[in-house]
């Protein structure tokens, strides 16, 4: 549970960065994702959860 609401903070930190630092960058990538297809987007979902999963389970094997 702890590394569950340790990931978790780490997304938000991560987040609040990129909005506090970049914001016209958040508006741009936004504008980025609504110019893609929903099928497009789908694929870079699936993509990052892939490779989020294989950096969690590196660390896992390597820990």
């Amino acid at each position: 549970m702890a590394m569950l609401l340790t990931g978790l903070g780490l997304v938000l930190v991560i987040e609040g960065l990129a909005l506090a630092l970049a914001p016209s960058r958040i508006e741009a990538a936004l504008d980025l994702l609504r110019a893609m297809s929903p099928g497009q987007r789908r694929m870079l979902g699936l993509v990052a959860l892939s490779g989020g999963v294989a950096l969690l389970w590196t660390i896992r094997l390597l820990g």
